[in-house]
């Protein structure tokens, strides 16, 4: 039977229209771009789950193409459109939009083959370029439909276009259009909204949420847009934005409400036990569920919902492998535990015993532990516990040992050691002193827990900066070794080789690096691999050796497997050493994207080492980048950090940082009272005593040696850095005698010697260029960038200059010290200010500002006047300085008594 169907119903049904627009919608402008550009795709396919925002975005590019401009058609489908004669009247009605007509002249009597052969062809022939969108196809399955469909894409114009919205992938042959170019497809990870578009959405709305807030409730909902639009209407009626994002899942009502109404409640009963029984899965593959419910074809089900889009993904890692939106998930749990409370832990032990068949232990354990069967449980840990702490898994041993109850645990001492080993790695040495000495491990009659605390003893003692008292800990248990080595015995080596370099005694310190290297080559251990390469190049690096010291570094952190301890997820206590020497090699993004991860784990740790490195470096990233703001709270947090820890060295190291940045801003007075205020006299004699990666070039004697070089008496600071330097290179610290060289230089071209100052920087340039040094030079500022330039004037310096190589490092250099172009031969003097008598009182006052590190927006902010006004200041002084770089400007005022 024929169904008649004009267009006045299809306009009362609103089917012809697109959405209305409302005005907090955010645009998808990247999406948009990439759709409606002019050679765009001729058939796009926005394919995603309910909620994904596939309408808006097609709402969007629609009226985008239509102020090109463009004429465009929309038909919204409905199960209903799977009547031919249906769908050919409404496809009808959309079309007449395209030429303008209320319709296209179609005779109601003729056949479907007839009306369906004109439609094609009436599409073929349009002369101007359309746009044709047909939303909601999920509903079309029939196949005289959908055969209309590929008759219609096959007929499509070269400026002919059709954009496609679906919850599921279309019934349509598209393979030729993917092949040929002309198909572009929008899956549900590109549908979803960025941090960026996640904090445009909520800028608009109440409560206001901070950066952190956004971004955790954007992790939560994994940028499923409905999930952050029902969050935003529950955050209105919350007393506590943060307690309610905190706790925001899948079980929150609204968010739950959507799921039954729009997700659950269409399935078959089938797919809905399903999804229920397979929630407990962090990975969904058909064997495993097949594990789970072997009376179900759980192949075909998964098909079944992959092609629904049924908040089902397909895993980056494995494409045999899917997992759930995390929002349903947690909402299928919750319905799991109310309907079927018995099943919970007959299905983690369906899963615990498939992984471990599978020879799989971690998620093995993961389920026996969310089963709660910790009898299974402990099983398996007593079996793999050892090997994952091999490997440095310390994260995941913490989670797993802090899940067990301690009574349960109290039956296995081995486990408790290796809790003490993951406690130190991820809460800090001090807890894991307290664990040890709270489960009094230390009297224990295993052998095997004993070779653990001898371990652990040494190491825990060492990073709390008890250096001496772990010596005499560990060198009894050293002497008692054999010639087989467990992981126990080489992490003792490790560890104590650690704390001999750190103690001067390099050559004990090689031996026992030889040794556990030794144990490495019959039993492997990650995390011992690591610690040997990240000691040996702490040595690298004070005896000079600093490419040789950063091959170590990135090889201790790659040593590590990814996902473990690794790079991925931040091993802090190798981790930090390499991301300190990219930043010396001028790679400041690279530096700043590892710090992000390191430094929040190294502050867990509690690695005073690390965490001054850590800090101190992402304090010269943010002063490099004009933000002395961030500079100055980053060291305000490591210094409270030194003191809420009881730990001067960190506080004390903060101050004398903060020196050196206050020096750089011309404030030499103020630099000497932070100075003065980090100057404990016992802390630091013993520090000079020792051979702390971190405080290598960080002490308040090398800041008052600095302070002396570029603001006090030349000649005085030349006699103590003489003495200082024999002294530095006597003890092999040839890094630091290589600082102090460079601020020997800045002092004789201070007192006049600049024939000195050439021959005193030949060496270091040399240096510099064949270690691949950058940062030690840029970071001295404006004093050694003149000096630089001074001696490119000079006989060495041209010579040089033209030797293979040096043009490459200086163009790095300049880049890092923000100097223009021009090479130091051509440079001029840093004297030569012929302008800087004719500053007006605003220029001299943005030079300043420009000296203490200021951004352009900061400068604007403290002189109320716009950018635009700064930047123009900025070019008046370039050209009234003969500068080429702020860097060079200031420099320039400086010599020229300005500053």
């Amino acid at each position: 039977m024929r169904h008649s169907f004009s267009m006045e119903h299809a306009l009362a049904s609103g089917k012809l229209n697109a959405p209305t627009a409302h005005g907090d919608q955010i645009a998808r402008r990247e999406l948009c771009e990439q759709i409606c550009r002019p050679d765009g795709p001729k058939v796009v396919v926005a394919r995603g789950p309910a909620g994904y925002g596939k309408t808006t975005l097609l709402a969007q590019c629609q009226a985008r193409l239509q102020a090109l401009p463009m004429r465009t058609a929309w038909l919204t489908l409905d199960r209903a459109d799977n009547d031919l004669s249906r769908f050919l009247r409404c496809l009808t009605a959309a079309l007449g939009a395209l030429s303008g007509s209320a319709s296209l002249r179609l005779d109601a009597h003729d056949s479907e083959d007839t009306l369906a052969l004109a439609l094609v062809q009436a599409v073929a022939s349009h002369g101007a370029p359309f746009a044709l969108v047909l939303d909601e196809f999920e509903a079309i399955t029939a196949p005289a439909v959908l055969d209309l469909v590929q008759d219609l894409i096959g007929s499509l114009p070269a400026h002919g276009r059709l954009l496609i919205g679906s919850r599921h992938t279309p019934g349509l042959a598209l393979g030729r259009l993917r092949a040929a170019g002309q198909l572009l497809e929008i899956d549900a990870s590109q549908l979803c909204f960025s941090v960026d578009e996640a904090t445009r959405f909520f800028a608009r709305r109440q409560p206001a949420l901070t950066p952190a807030e956004v971004e955790l409730l954007h992790r939560k909902t994994e940028g499923w847009v409905a999930a952050l639009c029902l969050a935003s209407a529950s955050l209105a009626r919350q007393p506590s934005a943060a307690a309610f994002i905190e706790r925001f899942s899948g079980s929150d009502q609204s968010v739950a409400d959507y799921l039954a109404q729009d997700v659950l409640a269409s399935q078959t009963p089938a797919l809905r036990q399903f999804l229920l029984r397979t929630s407990i899965l962090k990975q969904l593959s058909a064997p495993l569920c097949q594990a789970l419910l072997p009376d179900m074809d759980c192949a075909g089900l998964l098909q079944q919902l992959e092609n629904g889009h049924v908040l089902l993904t397909r895993t980056a890692a494995d494409e045999r492998h899917y997992r759930y939106h995390s929002l349903f998930a947690s909402y299928l749990q919750s319905q799991l535990r109310a309907q079927a409370p018995g099943d919970v832990a007959r299905l983690h032990l369906a899963a615990s015993r498939w992984y471990e068949d599978e020879g799989r232990p971690v998620p093995a354990i993961d389920h026996a532990i969310d089963g709660g069967d910790f009898g299974r449980a402990l099983a398996l840990l007593q079996a793999h516990a050892e090997t994952l702490l091999a490997e440095g898994r310390m994260r995941l041993l913490a989670r797993w040992l802090g899940q067990l109850p301690a009574a349960v645990l109290a039956t296995r001492p081995l486990l408790q050691a290796m809790q003490v080993w993951a406690t130190c790695f991820t809460r800090g040495p001090s807890e894991a002193s307290l664990l040890m000495a709270e489960l009094k491990l230390a009297g224990s009659a295993d052998p095997a827990v004993r070779a653990h605390v001898r371990a652990l003893q040494p190491l825990l003692l060492s990073m709390m900066d008890r250096q001496e008292e772990a010596y005499a800990a560990g060198m009894p248990s050293i002497a008692a070794l054999g010639d087989a080595l467990s992981f126990t015995d080489t992490a003792l080596a490790n560890a104590m080789a650690n704390i001999t370099a750190v103690l001067g005694r390099y050559h004990e310190a090689r031996a026992l690096l030889d040794t556990a290297r030794r144990a490495q080559s019959r039993s492997a251990s990650s995390f011992n691999l690591m610690y040997s390469e990240a000691v040996e190049g702490i040595i690298d690096l004070q005896e000079g050796r600093m490419r040789q010291a950063g091959a170590r570094f990135r090889m201790a952190v790659r040593s590590t497997r990814k996902g473990a301890y690794g790079q991925a997820n931040g091993n802090a206590w190798a981790g930090v050493l390499y991301a300190a020497w990219v930043y010396e090699t001028g790679d400041l993004a690279l530096a700043s994207r590892l710090l992000q991860v390191y430094v929040p784990l190294g502050r867990d740790v509690g690695l005073p080492d690390h965490l001054i490195l850590g800090y101190v470096t992402l304090a010269r990233v943010a002063f490099h980048e004009g933000d002395p703001e961030q500079t100055f709270y980053l060291l305000g947090e490591l210094e409270y950090l030194g003191h809420q820890r009881r730990l001067p060295r960190i506080a004390a190291s903060a101050r004398v940082e903060r020196a050196r940045v206050l020096l750089m801003q011309g404030h030499p007075q103020a630099a000497r009272d932070e100075l003065g205020r980090a100057d404990d006299a016992d802390l630091w004699r013993r520090v000079e005593g020792l051979r702390l990666p971190a405080n290598d070039l960080l002490t308040p004697r090398l800041g008052r040696l600095r302070c002396l070089a570029y603001d006090g008496d030349p000649a005085a600071a030349l006699r103590e850095l003489d003495a200082d330097i024999a002294q530095a290179l006597a003890a092999r610290r040839v890094r630091r005698a290589y600082m102090l060289q460079l601020l020997r230089a800045v002092a004789l071209a201070r007192n006049r010697d600049d024939a000195g100052a050439c021959a005193q920087l030949a060496p270091l340039l040399r240096t510099a260029q064949s270690e691949g040094l950058c940062r030690v030079l840029a970071d001295e500022g404006a004093a050694v960038a003149g000096l630089l330039q001074r001696h490119g004037a000079c006989a060495a310096g041209s010579a040089w200059l033209a030797s293979d190589g040096a043009q490459d490092w200086w163009q790095r250099y300049m880049a890092q010290a923000r100097i223009g172009p021009a090479s130091p031969a051509a440079a001029p003097v840093a004297g030569d200010a012929a302008g800087a008598e004719g500053l007006t009182p605003k220029e001299l006052r943005v030079l300043r500002l420009l000296a203490e590190g200021h951004s352009n927006s900061a400068i604007a902010r403290q002189l109320f006047v716009s950018e635009s006004t700064v930047r123009t200041h900025l070019r008046h002084l370039n050209v009234k300085l003969s500068a080429d770089s702020r860097t060079q400007a200031v420099a320039r005022a400086r010599s020229a008594g300005l500053l």
